[in-house]
């Protein structure tokens, strides 16, 4: 599976229950989890909403329903659109599986902005949810991820093409096998999954909050029809080919790697909403701590019934991703969370590759936010206001993590586990 399937593939593992196991959850969460409408589905959302306050398995589920309904309000903005999803790590909160939409409305700069918003405002409706279920809550919800899904294409159905397996198979590129077929995916969901879920969230929330901080039009306007090549943007007539010589993929021809160059130079952002900037550090700091709550909760666990994050003590990979986990590995987790917190604290300083002696207070880049500039901030000017002199992390202590992950890598291993 490559790399995961990338960031949203990990944060499209969520929860539905198997008939066998909906007799220990609330009626709604069934409905909630088994819905073929999305009327269905939401009604089930609102009776589970409407409980949470005074059960935490209502509210377990109706944490992971606002996930999953917050990933829908951005495919279907981007749906509606006539997105065409990029194969690209340089923009991980639209590598949705989006279907075509060969009738899309025109986008605006403001508009695209709004979907931005309304995804970030249910992701942390979502968070705030989870954060209210105890941390000792007895959960086990059993899933099989063939079975829920979300509205890709805004047609109120959710059909088997839009269920969670078949969204991780298209962006697996080859997790579908020989014969067509989805393979069933089932793990059981407990607390600890909880946090989990929760501190993917809140990784998202600091995604769409660093956009959200900056005036970002001059790269929509230059570039975004590489992704919206129909809805009317500013350059689509002058840049985009006629439909059959457009490409299946942002690699796929010349129009589009050279937007894709275009998009990299245009990345240079003024701020408009300084606010956004530091609450993305907090909820990179949030993650953080719900990371060592989920490690926390998942090594006190004495059970190991398909378990999607297992201790070293809970045999067994994960059919997702073909892993085994040891305490070497969780062990050098832990000091790659301290780590990333002393960058986000200011307490340690990130190297530049050209300069010496001095290094790069995290905690001033988004507390004290500048002009985002890409390009120069990989060449050097950019990063000039936000270095100081104090300990700086080097490329040993980086390596010394690295090593404990082996042959299945530190990224893929962090996607997963979160």
């Amino acid at each position: 599976m490559t790399r995961l399937a990338g960031l949203l593939t990990s944060a499209f593992m969520l929860i539905v229950p198997l008939s066998s196991a909906s007799a220990a959850m609330p009626e709604a969460a069934t409905a909630l989890f088994e819905a073929k409408t999305v009327a269905a589905r939401d009604t089930a959302l609102s009776t589970l909403e409407a409980a949470a306050p005074k059960d935490p398995v209502s509210a377990y589920a109706a944490g992971a329903g606002e996930f999953f309904t917050a990933l829908e309000i951005l495919a279907s903005g981007l749906h509606r659109h006539g997105f065409e999803s990029p194969q690209s790590f340089m923009l991980p909160l639209m590598r949705l599986p989006v279907p075509d939409n060969p009738n899309p409305e025109p986008l605006t700069y403001e508009q695209f902005r709004a979907i931005l918003v309304a995804f970030r405002d249910r992701l942390e409706k979502s968070a705030a949810t989870f954060a209210s279920v105890p941390a000792n809550a007895d959960i086990g919800m059993v899933i099989d991820l063939t079975r829920t899904g979300i509205d890709l294409n805004e047609d109120g159905t959710i059909t088997p093409d839009e269920s969670m397996a078949a969204i991780i198979a298209s962006l697996s590129r080859g997790g579908i096998s020989s014969d067509g077929v989805t393979p069933a995916l089932t793990f059981r969901f407990d607390r600890a999954d909880g946090f989990w879920l929760q501190g993917y969230a809140e990784f998202l929330m600091a995604q769409a909050d660093f956009w959200l901080a900056h005036d970002f039009r001059s790269t929509f306007d230059g570039s975004f029809h590489m992704l919206f090549p129909r809805a009317k943007l500013p350059l689509q007539d002058i840049l985009v080919p006629p439909a059959g010589d457009m490409g299946s993929s942002i690699f796929s021809s010349e129009w589009r790697i050279a937007d894709f160059i275009s998009m990299v130079h245009l990345v240079n952002w003024p701020v408009v909403e300084p606010e956004r900037r530091q609450a993305a550090r907090r909820h990179l700091l949030e993650m953080i701590r719900l990371s060592r709550e989920d490690w926390k909760a998942i090594r006190a666990e004495t059970d190991n019934d398909r378990e999607w994050l297992p201790a070293p003590q809970q045999k067994g990979e994960n059919p997702l991703t073909g892993l085994e986990v040891g305490e070497e590995q969780v062990q050098a987790w832990l000091a790659a969370l301290s780590m990333a917190e002393d960058l986000l604290e200011g307490r340690k300083l990130l190297p530049h590759f050209r300069i010496t002696g001095l290094g790069i207070n995290m905690k001033r880049f988004f507390d004290d936010p500048k002009n985002f500039d890409l390009v120069l901030s990989i060449t050097g000017p950019a990063i000039a206001p936000y270095l100081e002199s104090g300990t700086i992390l080097t490329s040993d202590d980086f390596d010394q993590i690295q090593r404990e992950f082996g042959g299945g890598g530190f990224l893929t291993f962090a996607l997963w586990f979160n």
